[in-house]
């Protein structure tokens, strides 16, 4: 097992630090914020108790045996010295990457891998050209105790054997690594998601649809297929011709790029920033975030395993 620390202890930090743990790893895991640092203990123990809950966790586990498995510390350097992996996962901001990495350079073995769970960004010219062949993304999804998937994805010098090691490390978590050739900004998932929120935010801006209409169509249409075929499977069911045929009709045309939407910019205006305030795009009647957040992990957790019974439709 290897020692990991993990540079950030916000939204995705102590999760992945959760997961690492709970398959044997030694963590430890540091925030530029002492609240932050404070905060994390008691939010991989709510996560681990929500995973209890569904019958998920490994055996044996609680906070207390959590709290001795994930060392909390407030400065980088006892939290990533003699670390075999270093996973950054601070703010999406070029210049808070680069301080740290050079900060890393300077503190970390020559033969530590440097990882960024970043959702965008090119990395790789903020790392120093000393760090490349053992530097690499390995993004995770949230929450990354539930979602499965992680993108891994070389540099332009990272050397092939990082790769493969860092996908047999999260083949051991029992995830699902997707390893890309190259980067690109949003690797696979987020970039369908994004191409998906554009349409969404043209039907809203138009007045063609409203918001629980848009999320039935997408709950009652598209997600009950795409979890048994994805979306290239269920062409082969749908049939290629049929396919090509479709595509070559030219009748939809993808919204022109944008960078605002008048809805969403309305709803901000007025404080409806979403789960955190009460309300977004719903309403969701005063309860407090915690609670939602709880009831979308175990209805995550309870999909997920109705979903391992039922399988895939498998080709080759």
């Amino acid at each position: 097992m290897m020692e990991i620390a993990i540079v950030g202890g916000g939204l995705m930090g102590h999760g992945i630090a959760l997961v690492l743990a709970l398959h044997g790893h030694g963590v430890r895991i540091t925030d530029t914020d002492p609240e932050t640092c404070a905060r994390v203990p008691g939010l991989m123990a709510s996560a681990l108790a929500t995973l209890q809950e569904a019958g998920a966790a490994p055996e044996g586990w609680d906070s207390a045996r959590l709290a001795q498995a994930v060392r909390v510390e407030v400065e980088l350097e006892p939290a990533v010295t003699g670390a075999g992996l270093i996973i950054e996962a601070i703010t999406e901001n070029p210049e808070a990457k680069r301080a740290l990495f050079s900060d890393l350079d300077r503190l970390c073995a020559r033969d530590a891998i440097l990882a960024s769970n970043t959702s965008y960004l090119d990395v790789f010219p903020l790392i120093p050209q000393a760090r490349q062949a053992r530097a690499l993304v390995m993004h995770w999804y949230t929450p990354p105790y539930i979602v499965d998937l992680v993108d891994v994805v070389p540099g332009p010098g990272t050397d092939p054997a990082v790769i493969a090691a860092m996908r047999d490390l999260v083949l051991g978590l029992g995830q699902v690594p997707i390893v890309l050739k190259r980067f690109i900004p949003g690797y696979v998932a987020n970039r369908i998601q994004s191409a998906i929120s554009a349409e969404v935010f043209r039907l809203l801006d138009e007045g063609i649809a409203e918001p629980r209409d848009i999320d039935d169509a997408i709950i009652h249409g598209l997600s009950l297929r795409i979890p048994i075929l994805g979306h290239l499977a269920k062409a082969d069911f749908t049939g290629l011709d049929l396919t090509r045929r479709a595509l070559a009709n030219g009748s939809y045309a993808p919204p022109p790029a944008r960078t605002r939407s008048e809805t969403l910019d309305a709803l901000c205006a007025e404080g409806r920033t979403g789960v955190m305030a009460g309300r977004g795009y719903f309403d969701w009647g005063g309860r407090e975030p915690t609670d939602l957040f709880r009831e979308r992990d175990r209805k995550l957790l309870a999909l997920k395993k109705a979903m391992a019974g039922i399988g895939r439709m498998e080709g080759t």
